[in-house]
């Protein structure tokens, strides 16, 4: 039975992986700062054979409380198997580029927070010696881009994060992963056009349950296909990246 501790759980493809765990059995601790969503989500987890559930309202951007939050995760699950860290935001790039603050906000809650939260779980595995550590970051940090280069700097440091915590222990029983989805159809992008590249929320969460399953550490793309699309636009001139 794995001990899951999902952070920004009631996002799409959090849901989407809690979900595809739960009928293995898993046992969890879900945050997220929606009361009724995460009760909602509970519910439907226990439906699909997850052996517990236990909620924690917490608004992950205060990130002062976020090593408590986790010191409170391991006591009660005891051993933590995973964590996956999947919350943030989708900026309006033009407010964003206007105003200071939002900027601020948007790398308190995409950057800052979850590379807290990577590092205090990091912290954890290593007390334990094992762990597998999960971060949904996005192909928007593998190159600027002018209509959304605030929110691909803050996936970018997660990336790099991420990537060289993997590095630093590889070989060992402590697994970092870093997801790099391309377009997901979520309520996050509900207005924007969908097409042949888009993948739904459940492949996504169905590919990071895979993933965990095969032990999978570093960066992984997904759908795979992206891994080659994002090698083409990183090589890209600059004069095609900035029609992009």
């Amino acid at each position: 039975m794995q001990r899951i501790v999902i952070f920004g759980a009631t996002s799409d493809i959090a849901e989407a992986a809690a979900r595809d765990f739960a009928k293995a059995g898993a046992s969890f601790i879900l945050v997220g700062r929606n009361p009724r969503a995460l009760d909602d989500l509970c519910a439907d987890l226990k439906v699909r054979g997850a052996a517990s559930v236990e909620s924690r309202i917490a608004d992950l951007s205060h990130v002062a409380s976020l090593p408590a939050l986790c010191n409170d995760v391991q006591n009660t699950l005891g051993i933590v198997d995973v964590a996956l860290i999947a919350h943030g935001v989708l900026p309006d790039q033009q407010v964003t580029n206007d105003l200071c603050m939002e900027t601020l906000d948007l790398l308190q809650v995409n950057a800052v927070s979850p590379s807290l939260l990577m590092i205090e779980m990091l912290r954890i595995f290593k007390t334990q010696g094992r762990g597998h550590l999960v971060v949904l970051s996005s192909v928007a940090g593998d190159r600027g881009r002018p209509s959304n280069y605030f929110y691909g700097a803050t996936k970018a440091l997660l990336s790099v994060l991420g990537e060289g915590m993997a590095l630093q222990h590889a070989g060992s029983d402590i697994k970092i992963l870093v997801v790099k989805p391309g377009f997901v159809d979520t309520k996050m992008t509900a207005a924007f056009k969908k097409g042949a590249l888009w993948a739904s929320a459940s492949d996504v969460g169905g590919a990071i349950v895979s993933a965990v399953a095969k032990g999978r550490s570093g960066v992984m793309y997904t759908p795979r296909f992206w891994a080659l699309i994002m090698l083409i636009v990183r090589n890209a001139p600059s004069f095609i990246v900035r029609r992009m």
